[in-house]
């Protein structure tokens, strides 16, 4: 038998109340469908619910038992209805993110600590990928990725500029095997290369000219799938490393980098959030995106 869930929620309000006339307001309806309902739900049950007199009415053996179970059930329906309503439309909840290493050193990293103090009941999931997420099969709410080439049932939103590359070695290095003078020069040289963790390939290392972009096929014995340790291995003068030139910019400050072929290296594009077009207006994420355009406009 299907669950006749509207006659219950009249038969829970009127046990509630006390009267049919004192669960119709509370339902928001007539009267004569409080009774209409109740006795349709009498009739599938076939028996009777309520004892009534002109003064009160009251539960039967019946009518008890069934409370028993059907108020607290209703009970919970609400607090799930009520709960479906509020989630993604308050400052709280959980927030699934995915994102390439180093755009969580670059952007998010540096606003976890203020975004966590002033939204203490938003859960953050960080999945560190370089892969293209599956936001749906992965039951995450956005990603992260260079550029907008995503699926068409998906919402880019941009959150930085373009990114500029750099070609970067470490003094000791530079001075034991010499500056490259144009990136066909990096054929001689030990390169730390970058290996995808999502598709297995290594990182190209494209430079641009007046006729367009192309990839120099560097090599090196030493690769990697992370990029702090490229970074690490250069500083220590193992080989010249391909990245952000945001990402490096304390270790050039500091001089433990020096920047190489600037004049030969263009920008890739900005970094772009992801999401299913139903998340538009789910809170946590628009707080988040809202917190990271914030902290990029004031550095």
């Amino acid at each position: 038998m299907r669950l006749p869930l509207a006659p219950l929620e009249v038969f829970t309000a009127i046990a509630q109340h006390g009267s049919l006339r004192a669960a119709a307001e509370a339902l928001g309806i007539k009267p004569s469908t409080v009774s209409h309902q109740l006795r349709n739900l009498e009739e599938q049950l076939g028996t009777a619910l309520f004892i009534r007199s002109t003064r009160a009415i009251s539960l039967t053996e019946a009518g008890r038992a069934l409370i028993r179970g059907a108020g607290p059930a209703f009970d919970q329906l609400s607090e799930a209805v009520e709960s479906a309503r509020s989630t993604g439309h308050a400052a709280r909840g959980t927030l699934k993110l995915a994102m390439p290493e180093f755009a969580y050193h670059l952007f998010v990293a540096p606003v976890l600590a203020k975004f966590c103090a002033d939204y203490p009941e938003i859960e953050l999931e960080l999945s560190l990928t370089d892969a293209l997420s599956d936001i749906l099969g992965e039951e995450l709410h956005a990603g992260f990725r260079l550029g907008d080439n995503i699926a068409q049932d998906m919402v880019a939103v941009r959150l930085t500029p373009p990114l500029r590359l750099t070609v970067a070695g470490s003094p000791a290095y530079l001075d034991a095997h010499g500056v490259p003078d144009s990136p066909r020069d990096l054929l001689r040289h030990t390169c730390i290369r970058y290996r995808f963790q999502s598709s297995g390939r290594i990182a190209p290392w494209s430079f641009a000219s007046p006729d367009g972009a192309y990839a120099v096929e560097v090599q090196g014995n030493l690769i990697t799938n992370t990029l702090p340790a490229s970074v690490d291995l250069a500083r220590k003068g193992l080989g010249l490393v391909y990245t952000f030139r945001d990402y490096v910019a304390e270790q050039i400050a500091s001089g433990e980098l020096v920047p190489i072929l600037e004049n030969d290296l263009g920008t890739t594009p900005g970094i772009y959030i992801y999401f299913p077009r139903e998340y538009r207006t789910m809170m946590p994420l628009r707080l988040f995106m809202d917190h990271i355009r914030s902290h990029m406009a004031q550095g």
